[in-house]
């Protein structure tokens, strides 16, 4: 698809046109109604930016470099196309879509505002993963350290007095991407990967989530990835929630992804190469049909077939997590989607990250810690550990598991009012992210 198709694809459907009047029916709708009250800690303001900050970026869908077209991804508000025509909560949705599909979900929050100095946070609908590629693979790769800079240019032009109200403490963005994508440091001459958004001192005081946060800085905080999975009303959610509990799980240990195969990478050990020797080596056991399986992800061919992998995850009790390139894995989400008890390998994978979405001092409740220098360095076997673990045990892991499965998932706009009363993974974002900002607006109030 080339430009002129991705832009008649955008004016087709009518996007701006469509994002100005959800914004108005949304706050005309709560300022007129009687659950006012409700929003008094919780009114937030959409900042208004330029079209360049966000839906220009959806016109180059199909010209970014080292990616494979987008335009397919962006239907659906962002959750993508349906993985087939029947489906009703089943979508081939990118994690890159991310900043679009909470953009579209902010638009009926309940408690939008008109007024910024009424807020309690402002929202900046600004798609910086998107806009992040240029410096990422385009030609601009060189001057990563001006990646976000031309949008303060704009918030310092344009009423000013929101960012300087709290020192931009009250405004928070969502980056579809994980934190170390935005954190070269500025110094670097020439540039490594990355751009230098994070450690801009502009945007030092600013909330950021990200689908991966650093363990230190205090202003980023991690969301869970966008599965495939958005149902529309509490009818589809219960039936499939319904269908995971009596799923017959027939195999002990699944990992789904690639990497630690011998064929052209590092031969020096890892946990994935370990897990796959573990798994093409496994013997039998009594208790299961298959003891270890792998699904082979290797170059994304899973990142937008969910049939591919979830099938297989209805039929396992555990599903392996290791680390890749960064810590933290989509696998994780869609392992809880499918009621299979994630194993993680160290804590930055998960347990560190999510913890409005994973309560942390929750962890040993629905998922098992493996430490991956003992299976890389000291010979532990992964399937010993799985297999001493009573059955009643893996019962209650999995019945946690199942609980979890509403906090994880971002349910379809304009869903149910059913569905709309369970919390899924925006909503709770929403509620971290304004208990933080309240938090460091009265920090910062009872400094001044």
């Amino acid at each position: 698809m080339n430009r002129k198709k991705g832009m008649g694809m955008l004016k087709g459907s009518g996007w701006a046109l469509l994002l100005m009047l959800m914004m108005m029916l949304s706050v005309g709708k709560m300022t007129a109604s009687s659950e006012e009250e409700e929003c008094e800690n919780r009114w937030i303001h959409i900042r208004k930016l330029p079209s360049r900050f966000n839906l220009d970026l959806l016109a180059n869908c199909s010209e970014y470099l080292m990616l494979d077209d987008l335009c397919p991804y962006l239907g659906n508000h962002g959750l993508g196309q349906k993985t087939h025509n029947r489906s009703r909560s089943w979508y081939r949705t990118d994690p890159s879509m991310l900043e679009l599909v909470f953009h579209r979900r902010m638009l009926e929050y309940p408690c939008l505002t008109q007024d910024p100095m009424r807020a309690k946070a402002i929202y900046l609908p600004y798609y910086a993963g998107l806009d992040a590629l240029r410096y990422l693979y385009g030609s601009e790769s060189n001057f990563s350290a001006l990646h976000g800079l031309h949008l303060f240019h704009f918030l310092q032009q344009d009423n000013p007095q929101i960012w300087a109200r709290h020192m931009a403490h009250d405004h928070f963005l969502v980056m579809a991407r994980p934190a170390w994508d935005f954190s070269q440091p500025l110094t670097n001459d020439p540039p490594f990967w990355g751009t230098s958004f994070l450690e801009l001192p502009q945007f030092f005081n600013l909330t950021a989530l990200t689908l991966e946060a650093r363990a230190w800085p205090w202003q980023e905080h991690a969301v869970p990835y966008p599965t495939s999975f958005h149902p529309l009303n509490l009818g589809l959610l219960e039936s499939w929630i319904t269908r995971v509990r009596r799923s017959k799980r027939s195999i002990l240990a699944l990992f789904a992804g690639g990497g630690g195969g011998g064929g052209g990478g590092s031969s020096s050990p890892n946990i994935r190469r370990s897990i796959r020797s573990e798994c093409e080596n496994a013997t039998s056991d009594p208790s299961y049909e298959k003891l270890c399986e792998i699904v082979d992800c290797s170059n994304g061919v899973c990142e937008h077939d969910p049939v591919r992998f979830m099938r297989p995850m209805l039929q396992a009790s555990f599903c392996l997590q290791p680390p890749g390139d960064t810590p933290t894995r989509r696998s994780t989400f869609d392992s809880i989607l499918a009621g299979c008890i994630p194993v993680f390998f160290e804590d930055l994978s998960a347990k560190s990250q999510y913890g409005w979405h994973l309560p942390e001092n929750e962890f040993e409740d629905f998922s098992v810690s493996i430490p991956k220098e003992e299976v890389v360095f000291k010979g532990l076997r992964i399937l010993n550990v799985l297999q001493r673990i009573p059955r009643s045990k893996v019962r209650s892991l999995r019945k946690r598991v199942l609980a979890l499965i509403p906090n994880v998932l971002y349910r379809k706009h304009d869903s149910s009012p059913g569905l709309k009363a369970k919390k899924d993974a925006f909503d709770l974002a929403i509620d971290g992210t304004l208990d933080k900002i309240r938090s460091r607006v009265q920090e910062l109030h009872s400094v001044i």
